[in-house]
């Protein structure tokens, strides 16, 4: 967690005024006080600018997780089910909150959300950095411990419950067993491992070409090795010193989407594409299409850099 001592860090970047000032909704339960306790519809909501104000008030009651996402984000689609999990083991003593950063201008400039996955948090309506980008469960374990140890030492530490359900009554879920590769890829991601989780979704996808998720887990987790200890300030001078060396130019593309910058990524490499002889584009139309793939065909910007691409083509 970055300077987790307190949240002065964030307080002066952060200017959460026009959405602390919306009328909050009356909670359910007494929400002030030590032994305070509040009743949610989930430990996990989906929170928006208009909606904001409730989450404000209920980090006067207990700690409440922000998730900075969007749909077409490979890493948020891995670190969320990590932070759901999280959450809910922790039973009630903290709470999730999912921002779509595309569909929440305000919260996402609030934020100041350059880069995502993006997390924060909020202890008694003040924001407290975290992290960013997708990191293994224990690290997320060990911040979460060092929020909760924060908000216990600003007098935070009441507890939620789910509406309708009695503290501790509520049933456990029961999920699925992922396939045998799937379950190898994911102990792999949790533990940093992303070249033995590339391997476990190249050999299930060997095994059925058809399975989709492999094939998205398989791109998402391909991008996570590629941008992993890289260092952007010295990508961008190595890109800007050598626009046409290709490897370059993929490592600045591929931390523009892992952070969120998606229309820049594509621009980068169409731009590279059309400046390099027809002999030497196979690879770049490669990653371009693996980009593509990941952020997800229905997406506008794919869209309209499929149509370039295709201009560039013929």
């Amino acid at each position: 967690m970055t300077d987790a001592a307190s949240g002065a860090a964030l307080r002066g970047a952060v200017d959460l005024s026009a959405l602390r000032n919306r009328p909050a909704p009356t909670q359910a339960a007494d929400a002030s006080g030590p032994e305070a306790r509040a009743a949610v519809p989930s430990l996990v909501m989906d929170v928006t600018d208009d909606t904001f104000a409730q989450i404000l008030e209920l980090s006067r009651t207990v700690p409440v997780v922000i998730d900075l996402w969007a749909e077409w984000c490979g890493p948020c689609k891995q670190l969320s089910p990590v932070l759901e999990r999280v959450v809910t083991e922790l039973d009630g003593r903290l709470v999730l909150a999912k921002v779509d950063v595309d569909a929440n201008p305000q919260l996402s400039q609030a934020f100041r959300a350059q880069s995502i996955p993006m997390v924060v948090a909020l202890v008694a309506g003040q924001p407290v950095p975290m992290f960013t980008g997708a990191v293994p469960e224990q690290q997320v374990r060990e911040v979460f411990a060092q929020l909760l140890q924060l908000a216990a030492q600003n007098g935070v530490t009441g507890t939620v419950s789910v509406d309708g359900d009695a503290p501790g009554d509520a049933p456990e879920p029961v999920e699925a067993p992922l396939p045998p590769l799937h379950a190898e890829a994911f102990e792999a991601i949790e533990a940093g491992d992303y070249p033995r989780a590339v391997a476990a979704y190249e050999k299930a996808i060997a095994e059925n070409p058809r399975d989709a998720d492999a094939r998205a887990g398989l791109g998402q987790v391909r991008l996570l090795d590629r941008v992993q200890g890289v260092d952007l300030h010295a990508a961008r001078a190595a890109a800007a010193a050598a626009p046409a060396d290709v490897h370059a130019q993929f490592a600045v593309a591929d931390l523009d989407v892992a952070g969120g910058h998606v229309e820049d990524a594509f621009g980068r490499l169409l731009e590279l594409f059309a400046q390099l002889p027809s002999d030497e584009r196979a690879p770049v139309r490669e990653r371009l299409l693996e980009l593509f793939a990941l952020v997800g065909d229905g997406d506008p910007r794919v869209i309209r850099a499929r149509g370039q691409l295709a201009s560039l083509l013929f």
